[in-house]
C-alpha cells in the first residue's frame, strides 16, 4: 500500500503506520501491540484502541502519541477496503489515464457552470429553488453540447465565440 496522509498530527504515527489484520479485525502497531475493536459510531467509523498499559511503557510513545493522549486510538470506516481499492486503482496506468481526462470533462463542466452560467452564486433561496437553478444550468449546457454535435464541427463553435468577442471589443 502506498503512502497516504490523513488528518494526523505532524511527526506522529498515522493510521498507515499500523498494519490492519482483517481476519482478526485488529490493527498492529510498529511495536507489535494490538489495537482492538471497541465500537462503531453512527457515521460508520469503527474505533480501535490499544490497552492503556501497553502504550504507557512503549519506547515509541513520543512518536505515536500526543502529550494529552494516554493510549493510541484509530478509526476505520466500514467501507475502508473499498476506499483502498479505489486509491490503488488511481495509481495504475488505466486509473491515471482516466483521472487525467477528469479535468477535461467533469471539472471543465463545473467551471463552465460557474463562469459562464452564473452558478457561482445562487439566485434564489431554498433547496428546491437552488436545485431548479442547477437543473436549468445543466439543461443549458446539454443544449449547447447537442448544438455542437449537430453542426459536426467544433471549430465552428469556437470561431463563433472569438467573432463575438472581437465584435464586443470593437464596439468599446
Amino acid at each position: 500500500m502506498g503512502k497516504r496522509r490523513g488528518c494526523q498530527q505532524k511527526g506522529k504515527y498515522g493510521k498507515y503506520k499500523f498494519h490492519y489484520l482483517p481476519e482478526w479485525d485488529v490493527y498492529i502497531c510498529p511495536e507489535n501491540n494490538y489495537l482492538e475493536y471497541v465500537t462503531t459510531d453512527k457515521n460508520g467509523y469503527k474505533e480501535y484502541k490499544c490497552k492503556g498499559d501497553r502504550c504507557a511503557n512503549c519506547p515509541r510513545r513520543e512518536e505515536c502519541l500526543s502529550a494529552k493522549q494516554e493510549r493510541k486510538s484509530l478509526r476505520r470506516h466500514v467501507w475502508e477496503d473499498y476506499k483502498d481499492m479505489a486509491y490503488e486503482f488511481t495509481h495504475t496506468e488505466k486509473g491515471k489515464k482516466i483521472y487525467k481526462r477528469r479535468k477535461e470533462t467533469v471539472e471543465r463542466s463545473f467551471a463552465d457552470s460557474k463562469e459562464l452560467h452564473g452558478l457561482r452564486y445562487c439566485r434564489m433561496r431554498g433547496l428546491s429553488k437552488v436545485a431548479e437553478q442547477c437543473l436549468l444550468t445543466a439543461a443549458v449546457q446539454n443544449m449547447k453540447k447537442i448544438a455542437m454535435w449537430c453542426t459536426g464541427n467544433l471549430s465552428f463553435f469556437f470561431t463563433f465565440l472569438i467573432f463575438r468577442k472581437k465584435q464586443s471589443l470593437s464596439r468599446t
